[in-house]
């Protein structure tokens, strides 16, 4: 039997090009968590996670020291037995969905070398056209527009937009935008948290004149019942992005009425398996899906895609995090072309980290 010899965890770090300004704060740091499992068959398998302190309560530091225990519970183990490694995980920690993700992904990458397939076949999909949006963070309305119009030029099918500060300025900000990209270019705008239920009812009816294609997360993640009240009186398609976590939330929130849509994030579900389990609550309630993401390399966008391929009601894709990456230490995996993500169709998810930057990582073995 193949077992689980020893687990590598190392802290990722990658300036972004800029700051990117949301309703609930400023990133300019990818500051990540990679988890590297090995086997005893010689094959291994590397996860990433982007642990948001603002979004899902973990930070990179916390995360490593949570992971050298996480590992110990995986020595000596069956790797291919994939689901009872992540029952194993869920049972001793409540939480940490972005190392889940980085362990959940390793696995799925060490199964899927082990079978001989890449990850979109692992999951049972065919490799299929995916293409991906582009966010622009908040700033002036002229500065929003000038990125806007580069979105557009640069082969997006899509612009998302960040807003929540100030509804009336993010109608503003909308307006500008609007007017720089024409008609016809879908906008989808993401407020993070950033407005409570009657401030975001006026800013949707506002906005509606701009034909915006989606408003993302409007009010706090613990507000269902505002969630609900925006979705009843707002002319936008409502998504839950914050208030979705993990299939209890989806259920809850399918059950409610409380959105039209749903945005999954394997950072924030805590990886892949628990990510499909968000996707059958919504195709079971007729809800559509979105996959988005944090602050992730080429690895960890490249598992995202690999997913999208596999769920055809994942119709809106948001991958764009390796654009605003100062440097991409990622050799192999997935690729853009514009808007296009093109999958690797090497065994896995076909990604790897730079040996040289990796060398430069703090790191700890557990064996």
């Amino acid at each position: 039997m193949t077992v689980i010899t020893h687990v590598e965890i190392f802290q990722l770090n990658v300036e972004l090009l800029g700051p990117i300004r949301v309703a609930i704060g400023t990133v300019s740091h990818a500051r990540n968590i990679l988890v590297k499992i090995h086997a005893s068959d010689g094959l291994a398998g590397l996860g990433e996670g982007s642990p948001l302190e603002f979004i899902v309560g973990e930070s990179q530091a916390s995360d490593f020291e949570i992971a050298k225990s996480l590992a110990r519970l995986l020595i000596g183990q069956d790797p291919l037995a994939l689901h009872e490694r992540m029952d194993d995980l869920d049972r001793s920690l409540v939480g940490n969905p972005a190392l889940k993700c980085a362990v959940d992904v390793a696995l799925h990458d060490l199964v899927a070398k082990h079978a001989g397939l890449p990850l979109y076949a692992l999951l049972g999909g065919g490799k299929r056209e995916i293409h991906t949006c582009k966010t622009i963070g908040i700033d002036e309305p002229e500065i929003m527009a000038r990125r806007a119009a580069e979105v557009k030029e640069g082969g997006f099918p899509a612009l998302k937009v960040k807003v929540g500060v100030d509804w009336a300025e993010d109608v503003r900000r909308i307006r500008a935008i609007r007017q720089a990209l024409g008609d016809g270019f879908p906008i989808r705008i993401d407020a993070n948290q950033g407005w409570d239920p009657p401030e975001a009812v006026l800013a949707a009816r506002a906005l509606a004149p701009f034909d915006v294609e989606i408003c993302e997360q409007p009010v706090a993640h613990w507000n269902y019942a505002g969630l609900k009240h925006v979705r009843e009186h707002s002319p936008l398609p409502v998504m839950a992005d914050e208030s979705l976590f993990d299939h209890r939330d989806a259920f809850k929130l399918a059950s409610m009425g409380a959105c039209d849509l749903f945005n999954i994030k394997l950072a924030k579900s805590g990886g892949l398996r628990t990510a499909a389990k968000i996707d059958a609550v919504a195709q079971a309630a007729g809800i559509r899906c979105m996959v988005g993401c944090m602050a992730e390399t080429r690895l960890g966008l490249g598992a995202a895609a690999h997913f999208v391929s596999a769920h055809p009601n994942v119709r809106f894709v948001d991958l764009d995090a390796a654009f605003f990456l100062a440097e991409d230490p990622v050799v192999g995996g997935m690729a853009y072309d514009g808007g296009r993500v093109i999958l690797s169709d090497a065994p896995g998810h076909g990604a790897d980290i730079d040996p040289g930057f990796l060398a430069g990582l703090e790191s700890i073995t557990i064996s």
